[in-house]
């Protein structure tokens, strides 16, 4: 009776520990199959970001520059149109969204006026704080032609210049912070001029 109990316990283990190699082989394989295109999909979201938020470029320069508010550093991409600067567009983010984390590309003129700006990833509530992304709403707009220095990057209600998205004021706050971040980084850096 010992020696079925054993077997039993035993053909249960085994059974368990090569349906757990199997999954895991498995989970590896569709992982190895998806990065590429996943990455190639950031990537292609990324340079049409950069092409949405800045003037006409014909060429691209890329360099990190550390955050003034933070240990991180942001991406700029500066661009040129025949030798000329015309603008930047950067990597922004701030951890203040309502569900975490957001990704925006701000383009920023060189006297540091906005030119437009670009979601790239968030997790804000649909109907809600999606309104930030332009294929949403025109909320995002009203940063456009906009230069910090005088419009302040605040709700509203906090004594800013930006009308909040209705019912999405952490949202729009989080927005605004990510657009001050990118904007106080690239004036403290001289455009960007002084890379890590």
């Amino acid at each position: 009776m010992a020696s079925k109990k054993e077997s039993n316990f035993f053909n249960m283990v085994s059974t368990l520990l090569v349906i757990s190699i199997v999954a895991s082989i498995s989970l590896g394989a569709v992982y190895n199959l998806t990065k590429g295109p996943i990455d190639l999909a950031k990537q292609k979201k990324q340079e049409e970001a950069i092409r949405n938020v800045l003037p006409e470029f014909d060429r691209i320069e890329t360099i990190r520059v550390k955050a003034n508010d933070l240990a991180d550093s942001l991406q700029f991409n500066m661009a040129y149109k025949q030798d000329e600067f015309v603008g930047v567009a950067i990597n922004t983010f701030t951890n203040k969204g309502f569900s975490g984390n957001i990704k925006i590309m701000v383009g920023l003129r060189p006297d540091g006026t906005i030119h437009n700006t670009s979601v790239l990833e968030h997790k804000e509530t649909p109907g809600l704080g999606d309104k930030m992304q332009q294929s949403k709403s025109d909320w995002s707009l009203q940063f456009n032609g906009k230069n910090p220095e005088s419009f302040i990057l605040k709700v509203k209600k906090d004594g800013g210049s930006i009308d909040a998205i209705t019912a999405a004021t952490i949202s729009s706050r989080a927005f605004a912070d990510a657009v001050q971040r990118a904007f106080l980084t690239y004036e403290s850096n001289k455009g960007g001029t002084e890379n890590e």
